[in-house]
């Protein structure tokens, strides 16, 4: 079991002496606007010596490899390899009982994240009262309003932190960058405010990239399919430094669903996390979870291939039952609820898979490469149960109903994108009984909202949802008290429906919402022992994580010719518990989709052996058009999750996780190949066709 040495690949807000990869930033100019700070730069002259670079991430682990930081002598920063003696007996039962133990090895490689909007920030210091504010690009305003008050030295009621509407993060704005603390010390230093706007070349070499690992498994099953055990080792390639959520924080997401929706009796799992000559990975949506189901996904294909039998089949075999919730996974996770095989079932239904098989076998009889894939994925989500990171990841919510009954949520969560402020009005017009027009939810600036820690893990509305439901439930109950005074009743006898507070039994005695708000906020008459006003503040924190889960299936034709590769059909069941607003479900399934399929396919960040980045503008690295996707048939299976009052799991990330692998398992299928590493270009398959 290893260990991350202290200090370890830190990042400061500027290089010193020495530049770790191809983008660390080592000085700052400022000037009136844009243009002339560009005219400076160019004026600029670094002296570079080259050194030699570690990009390969096996070779850097080498102790030969160049390394990025000489007084640690080596780039494996993380390593954790226990004993293999269960797992190899297991291997060996397996193989002596008559069954299988396949192995293989995949590269799920680095990503940029691409947010539609680039990182930016706007730094105001005001000398006179010496407080700070700092507009933000961010995720986790909160979070990223502590760190810059400590390192600036300020309390932190004289720093404030605003992050307006932001244009999607997928995990790259969950980080604490350079340019916030060198912008807000520029400001200081100045007493002016200063800006720092990020350009789309800046974005694709210096923001932080996601996935880069290197995955080698085993997994044994039966004569007949069933799954007896799972070994995995996965490098992770982290990059020049260490972030603020590190790839340490992405194998504790990844780790607890590497079993995926299989009862898998023995798990076995190592890892080595080496720092290399390249921008540091990080969160990139699903954060460890698409590598995680990629991983299983494929070997579950590979498992029915050496078998000889439908992926379908195998994977119902092993599914975990309904009957078995809550399921502790060998991983040592606790699953809150599932019916995996009626996704499946579902899925299959709305694809019509027999028919897609026969269709398969008749494009295929007429010479044609056609495959079908299938992915069935879990993923851990609701971040935020106590023990699960370092610092408590709870949320929380001040609800105020105004005397003129319009209600103000202000909420520690800060989505960026997800329409949160939809989600939470539903929950508050819901439960008030009250018009959505009624309700203003503020999200975003530190100086207003309770202390929350940010949007990712797909929690905002589970834990922060949470948040605001408990905070609505306080204010309810005060209510019905001053209800209860308002119609000589008892306050266990009043009932609140439709907006109308009554006597249950009696319905036309009834006072309303908008009366009792204003008697709680006007009248001086109020019942002793009842406070005057409506205002209440909730910090929530889950007992344990969400499971979401799904199916996705993908049919694919690859052009003999030239190697391009087509999706036919892409149908996808999610499960993410109750849905409080089913079109905003749609939308974010419909954007996971897109970028898993645009990883499979296209996508992908490339440095050539001496560190230079090929990638940097979106001329090199290639994105996903419309165009170029089929349109998406989904549907969902609803099963509740125990772990919090509303019941929702989480749907952010859930299209990016599940989709992947059921484009690779149908490229493999097409191709009757075991195995094909990402992404699908037409050069690499075209290669492979004529190879065979």
């Amino acid at each position: 079991m290893g260990h991350i040495a202290e200090g370890m690949g830190i990042r400061q807000p500027l290089a010193e002496d020495k530049v770790r990869f191809y983008g660390d930033p080592v000085a700052v100019v400022i000037a009136e606007d844009r243009y002339g700070a560009r005219d400076v730069r160019d004026l600029i002259d670094v002296d570079y010596e080259p050194l030699p670079v570690a990009i390969d991430v096996e070779k850097a682990m080498q102790p030969d490899a160049p390394l990025l930081y000489e007084q640690f002598g080596t780039n494996v920063a993380f390593s954790m390899h226990p004993s293999t003696e269960e797992i190899d007996k297991v291997f060996e039962q397996t193989k002596a009982d008559g069954g299988v133990v396949v192995k293989g090895r995949f590269i799920n490689q680095r990503l940029s994240p691409v947010s539609i909007e680039t990182r930016g920030v706007v730094a105001d210091y005001n000398k006179g009262s010496r407080n700070l504010t700092l507009w933000s690009s961010s995720q986790i305003p909160h979070i990223l309003r502590n760190i810059l008050a400590a390192t600036v030295g300020h309390p932190q009621h004289q720093v404030r932190v605003i992050v307006p509407e932001v244009g999607g993060g997928f995990g790259s704005k969950l980080n604490v960058y350079p340019e916030e603390l060198v912008t807000a010390y520029a400001s200081m230093k100045l007493g002016r405010p200063v800006k720092w706007i990020e350009d789309r070349s800046e974005a694709l070499a210096a923001t932080i990239h996601g996935r880069d690992q290197v995955n080698y498994f085993e997994i044994s099953a039966s004569r007949d399919g069933k799954v007896t055990g799972l070994k995995i080792y996965v490098i992770s390639d982290m990059g020049s430094y260490s972030q603020l959520f590190t790839d340490v924080m992405v194998l504790a997401f990844m780790f607890p669903v590497v079993c995926g929706a299989y009862d898998i009796p023995v798990l076995y799992r190592s890892t080595d996390l080496v720092f290399t000559n390249k921008a540091s990975t990080d969160a990139y949506r699903g954060a460890g979870r698409p590598e995680a189901t990629y991983l299983i996904e494929r070997a579950m294909d590979m498992v029915a291939r050496e078998l000889g039998k439908d992926p379908v089949e195998i994977r119902k075999l092993n599914f975990i039952k309904p009957d078995q919730f809550p399921y502790k996974s060998a991983t040592g996770n606790v699953y809150d609820s599932g019916n995996y095989e009626a996704a499946l079932a579902k899925a299959q239904a709305l694809a019509d898979y027999q028919n897609m098989r026969a269709e398969q076998a008749r494009l295929r009889a007429e010479g044609k490469l056609v495959g079908i894939g299938i992915s069935t994925y879990i993923e851990g989500c609701g971040i935020g149960p106590k023990g699960f990171a370092p610092v408590g990841l709870y949320e929380s919510a001040r609800v105020r109903v105004e005397q003129s009954g319009t209600v103000s949520v202000y909420t520690g969560s800060s989505p960026h994108g997800q329409g949160e402020e939809t989600t939470f009005s539903q929950i508050v017009a819901e439960e008030f009984g009250i018009p959505m027009e009624n309700i203003l939810v503020i999200h975003g600036d530190t100086d207003s909202t309770p202390e929350g820690r940010g949007t990712y893990g797909s929690r905002t509305t589970a834990v922060g949802g949470s948040a605001v439901y408990t905070a609505v439930q306080r204010l309810k109950e005060k209510m019905k008290q001053i209800a209860s005074h308002m119609l000589e009743a008892s306050a266990s006898d009043v009932t609140l429906e439709d907006g109308k507070f009554f006597v249950a039994g009696s319905p036309q005695k009834a006072v309303t919402f908008t009366e009792v708000a204003a008697t709680a906020n006007l009248s001086n008459t109020l019942h002793p022992g009842i406070e005057p006003g409506l205002e209440t503040t909730a910090f929530w924190e889950p007992a344990a994580l969400t499971y979401p889960f799904g199916t996705h299936i993908c049919m694919v034709e690859v052009d003999k010719d030239t190697g391009e590769a087509e999706i036919k059909r892409y149908i996808a069941v999610d499960d993410c518990g109750r849905q409080l607003n089913p079109l905003l479900v749609e939308g974010q399934i419909h954007g996971g989709i897109a970028q898993g399929i645009g990883q499979a396919m296209i996508e992908g960040v490339e440095y050539t052996e001496d560190g230079q980045l090929l990638t940097a503008t979106l001329m090199d690295y290639a994105m996903p058009l419309a165009s170029e996707l089929p349109s998406f048939e989904t549907d969902s299976t609803v099963t509740p999750s125990p772990v919090n009052p509303l019941g929702v799991k989480g749907i952010g990330e859930a299209g990016a996780i599940g989709s992947t692998p059921a484009v690779a398992n149908a490229i493999a299928d097409a191709l009757g190949v075991a195995h094909v590493d990402m992404p699908f270009t037409s050069e690499k398959l075209w290669k492979i066709i004529h190879q065979k």
